[in-house]
């Protein structure tokens, strides 16, 4: 009999409610009690929900109230010393560790002023995770049991979890050293980390626990020797250590194969191995499972919501049964559920001929029952009729195709990717024309989203205004932007953006080819969630997007405005993409939809126009050779596409958050200006591999997701230190991201010191 298995489950709750009370805490209008009780029922609901639908193997301590490898950080007690001495309870902490903290003194409580760790990307996923900060100081010890207490809250409703953790090698890997401690490999410390791992399934044993699952999903990674002999030390430790759990080692995202030795003929239960993302890897994977060892086979997709197609994934099933026997075979999720929203019967509105080709977390659970269940040889015939309708109708489906835009990606050329002239030239032309000031101050783009905004939107979207009424509200939030922005005497200025939902969903609503829910959120850090619209088919766009607000914006000031766009990569990489169609394709069609916008912002008198690629590094395939060089040529070339078709004093500026760049794929796109996330990198190294680079940039000197203000002091020292191997002449002053998520005090706060830091050292230039 073949099980079924889930890695992880999203948290946020069919209606976000872990949002919603989290951001309640933070506020001070929830109490602790009322944040762990949601927490506790949602958990509640994921495993009753799992065990309804038949799942056999479910997961717990899946779960987090900000980010899983921040929970692991905080439980093996890596907490930089300047988190520990304000005393707060251990989720405050966990809380200032992700997001920051910065409280007032008052008569009974002292000052507290701390920045949050560097949060960076889960792979090539959109989901963020806090970064495990070691020094020489860390002293590894429980810091309670938290995935012991969640496996006995399981237990308690009757239902047999499988407790699930980053692997060792993946925490220490994925992990940096803090600033004091630069010369500390991470991995290092696994001979006093593996102790601690011991301890805590000793511990899950003891309360009954008859398996784990250890996430080492690095292993999909170029790794070291040293990593892949980290791999062999760790899981021969622990499977030879008696009383523990069965372990079942998972990866997930790629391929193994490079690393196989890592794991032959450890002693542990079984693996689990993704192959949506690498089927190729079968035969290979399936020679390193021993006699006694079970394969977790990931063949439901963790990462899309596309409906499963029943009769090849139960295919490639088989194809493992007659290798291994039935008893042996475990049908899985290729990842945790996370990185889709929780339910499709949440989504009343959208088409129903695109609804059933859809499946979310929870549809994604029965995928995997009856596919084990066909593999067993039960009667599913009805499930499996119903799936090869839904296959079938989607392949023949007149939403996908349009050959006018077939065509047009078809006649790409070179010189529609490449400027006019070389940047030297195009910077001669701007600087004539634009007269900014040695360090120019901008923002990325956004600025607050209020309430007030976000009722209205809502009023509009509901018909109980009118699109002149909203338009007006509109306008009047963009005036009072420009006017802000004019008073702390930014150099270049923005609209705010108040009349944008998302970056990518505000322009996919005005593409063709896209679909958009209602309710589908999914986690990309902390309380931070999107709703990814998904790319149903080619795509198009019917009319100007952006042109109007950005217009009017230019019309209220004599300061230049930047016209803001999404760039194509992140519109493809922060949406479900086409499963029928490789990435490029789809890429190149958005670029071209964005080349016209930026061409109509240009006729509309927008000298700068930024178009920004957040998602570029994500879309980086995870392992070196013929598909990443691959990747950063077409990504590359998708960007130009959208930006090339303007006059040479037309500035092209560009972003990048989170992401750990590389300056030559950068330089690649041949922006005027990159503006690139750097306030939680504190690195100097990270700065130097910029020093070369030839056009402008700037490295964002305030975390813009964090509540905790910077002084006009704190701007300054970044920024000599930035100074000490960029030149001035290039560098431009902003933040690490837009403003929408923060509150307009901290806002005003925060630009008014960074304007500040900007103008002392135009004086001190000057000398």
């Amino acid at each position: 009999m073949v099980k079924s298995a889930v890695l992880g489950f999203p948290r946020i709750g069919p209606n976000r409610e872990l949002k919603k009370v989290t951001e309640s805490y933070w506020k001070g209008n929830a109490t602790v009690e009322e944040l762990f009780k949601v927490g506790k029922d949602l958990r509640a609901q994921n495993w009753k929900l799992q065990k309804e639908a038949g799942v056999d193997i479910i997961p717990s301590n899946d779960f987090s109230y900000y980010d899983q490898i921040l929970d692991l950080s905080v439980l093996f007690n890596v907490i930089p010393d300047r988190y520990t001495k304000y005393q707060l309870s251990p989720i405050d902490t966990l809380f200032a560790m992700g997001r920051g903290l910065q409280k007032k003194a008052t008569e009974t409580e002292k000052a507290i002023d701390v920045t949050a760790l560097e949060m960076v990307k889960w792979f090539d996923s959109n989901y963020h995770y806090v970064r495990p900060t070691f020094s020489h100081s860390t002293q590894f010890k429980l810091n309670g049991q938290k995935p012991v207490d969640e496996f006995l809250e399981a237990k308690e409703l009757g239902i047999q979890t499988r407790p699930v953790l980053v692997g060792p090698v993946s925490f220490l890997y994925l992990g940096k050293a803090d600033k004091d401690s630069l010369d500390l490999e991470p991995l290092s410390l696994l001979e006093k980390l593996l102790p601690l791992y011991a301890e805590i399934l000793q511990k899950l044993a003891a309360a009954g626990a008859t398996e784990v699952q250890l996430d080492e999903p690095t292993l999909v990674l170029d790794l070291p020797k040293e990593v892949q002999a980290a791999i062999k030390t760790a899981y021969t430790f622990l499977g030879n250590q008696a009383g523990l759990p069965k372990i079942t080692l998972a990866t997930y995202f790629g391929t193994v194969v490079p690393n196989l030795d890592a794991l032959k003929g450890l002693p542990i239960a079984g693996f689990h191995f993704d192959f949506v993302r690498a089927a190729e890897q079968f035969d290979d994977v399936v020679s390193i499972i021993g006699a006694n060892q079970t394969l977790s086979v990931g063949i439901v997709n963790g990462r899309n919501i596309w409906k499963n197609d029943f009769a090849k994934s139960s295919e490639f099933v088989n194809k493992d049964i007659a290798k291994l026997g039935a008893e042996r075979v475990v049908v899985a999720t290729s990842s945790s559920l996370l990185h889709t929203p929780v339910d499709l019967a949440n989504e009343q509105k959208l088409n129903d001929e695109l609804k059933d080709y859809f499946s979310f977390a929870t549809q994604k659970l029965s995928e995997v029952v009856v596919i084990a269940k066909n593999v067993s040889g039960q009667d599913v015939t009805a499930a499996l009729q119903a799936n090869a309708k839904s296959i079938n109708a989607k392949a023949n489906s007149t939403f996908i195709n349009d050959p006018a835009v077939q065509q047009r990606v078809a006649s790409i050329d070179k010189k529609m990717s490449t400027r006019a002239a070389p940047f030297d030239d195009r910077l001669a032309e701007q600087e004539k024309a634009f007269h900014l000031p040695l360090f120019p101050t901008t923002t990325i783009g956004s600025f607050p989203q209020t309430k007030d905004i976000r009722i209205n939107r809502n009023k509009f979207t509901k018909g109980t205004i009118s699109a002149e009424e909203y338009e007006q509200f509109i306008n009047s939030e963009i005036e009072k932007v420009i006017r802000f922005q004019e008073e702390i005497d930014l150099d270049v200025l923005v609209h705010g953006e108040p009349e944008r939902n998302d970056m990518v969903q505000y322009f996919g609503e005005q593409l063709k080819g896209y679909a958009f829910t209602t309710n589908g959120w999914v986690q990309s850090y902390g309380s931070r969630y999107v709703r990814p619209p998904i790319i149903v088919g080619d795509l198009s766009r019917p009319k100007a997007m952006s042109v109007k607000e950005s217009v009017y914006a230019q019309s209220l000031t004599k300061k230049l405005v930047k016209g803001m766009l999404t760039g194509p990569i992140t519109c493809l990489r922060w949406s479900f993409p086409r499963d029928d169609v490789n990435q490029k394709t789809q890429a190149l069609q958005l670029a071209l939809a964005l080349r016209d916008e930026v061409n109509d912002l240009e006729a509309a008198g927008i000298r700068v126009i930024q178009v920004d690629e957040p998602a570029i590094r994500e879309g980086l395939p995870l392992r070196a050779g013929a598909e990443r060089s691959d990747y950063q040529q077409w990504a590359a070339e998708a960007f130009r596409v959208a930006t090339s078709g303007v006059a040479n004093k037309t500035q092209i500026h560009s972003h990048f958050c989170y992401s750990d760049l590389d300056p030559n794929h950068i330089k690649a796109l041949d922006a005027d200006v990159v503006s690139i996330e750097f306030s939680k990198k504190d690195d100097a190294n990270y700065i130097a591999e910029f020093k070369d680079y030839p056009n402008h940039i700037g490295l964002g000197l305030f975390d813009i997701h964090s509540p905790r203000i910077p002084s006009k002091e704190e701007f300054i020292t970044k920024i000599e230190t930035i100074l000490k191997t960029y030149p001035a002449e290039k560098f431009w002053v902003n933040p690490d991201c837009g403003l929408k998520t923060r509150g307009w005090e901290e806002t005003r706060l925060s630009l008014t010191n960074m304007v500040a830091a900007a103008k002392y050292f135009r004086e001190q230039y000057k000398k």
